[in-house]
């Protein structure tokens, strides 16, 4: 049976629309725009803008791009600290937020109380940057995996979507004679995919993006991530007028720059757009950790 609405909610129903689709066009649009001037001859897109001719279209961005040996170093050098840190990150907020979510611990509250403290007040960065030089991890890999592995918005999102675990579980896993470890292998963490991949997805997309604690704690090229790769691409290619006198060779740098610039951001973010998809199914549910029911 077809449901009849008001005149009023008719309105609502047309304005939520034109709504949703500006902003599907907000979204859309500059993806496309990207995409597409990605595959351009720089000249036709400067001169132009977008064609959607064959002929205007062009690999040349992305055969300088990956036939830089820096470039395909540092997509490997972000593939792993992001997976590295999504594993420690996720590993540490879910065993603190299944300890924490447990009444039976002795001083939650106070341990609680101080994860919190840390949300608002923090050492800042010359500290922060001595702890990690006296820890002798400046221009390793774990300079970029350990400072930020706890992150205590996890921790309290992981404690929230624990205590909605129903108890009964556990005691009838207790009755059966199951250890508090194996409570938490074979019964919590399989019924907590939601938060975990929510979890890992949110600490990947962070730190793929990152590139400033690369800057201040690599000094090693070799160990630089993507994102600080390309911002060195970018930075060399680019120069003000007056330091070029020749025309020609002026041309041909901003022609370098625009061609390196659309193809660099379309493969720094393949491996982004690829997860979303696998990772849709637990987000709608992750993401709604807390809320009222």
């Amino acid at each position: 049976m077809a449901v009849k609405h008001s005149p009023f909610d008719r309105f609502l129903l047309i304005l939520n629309g034109l709504f949703l689709t500006v902003a599907v066009l907000l979204i859309v649009v500059p993806l496309v725009y990207v995409v597409v001037a990605s595959f351009m001859d720089p000249t036709v897109l400067l001169n132009q803008g977008l064609s959607f001719r064959i002929s205007d279209w062009s690999l040349e961005g992305y055969r300088k791009i990956l036939s830089n040996p820096a470039m395909l170093r540092g997509f490997g050098n972000s593939v792993f600290y992001s997976a590295a840190f999504a594993l420690v990150t996720v590993t540490v907020s879910v065993c603190a937020g299944y300890a924490l979510s447990d009444s039976r611990l002795a001083g939650r509250k106070i341990f609680m109380t101080l994860f919190v403290i840390t949300m608002f007040f923090g050492g800042g960065l010359i500290p922060t940057y001595l702890l990690v030089k006296q820890l002798g991890m400046l221009d390793t890999v774990w300079a970029i995996i350990i400072p930020g592995a706890v992150n205590v918005w996890n921790i309290i999102l992981s404690r929230t979507f624990f205590k909605g675990v129903p108890n009964e579980l556990r005691e009838a896993a207790n009755v059966d004679g199951a250890t508090e470890a194996g409570i938490f292998f074979r019964i919590v963490l399989p019924l907590s995919k939601p938060i975990v991949f929510v979890l890992a997805l949110y600490a990947f997309v962070g730190q793929w993006n990152s590139y400033f604690d690369a800057m201040i704690y690599l000094e090693d090229a070799k160990l630089h991530p993507l994102q600080l790769v390309l911002r060195s691409i970018l930075i060399q290619n680019q120069a003000a007028p007056g330091m070029i006198s020749d025309q020609l060779a002026m041309n041909e740098l901003k022609r370098l720059s625009e061609m390196i610039k659309y193809s660099a951001i379309v493969i720094s973010s393949l491996p982004l757009l690829v997860m979303y998809p696998f990772f849709q199914k637990y987000f709608e549910k992750g993401v709604m950790v807390g809320s009222l029911k």
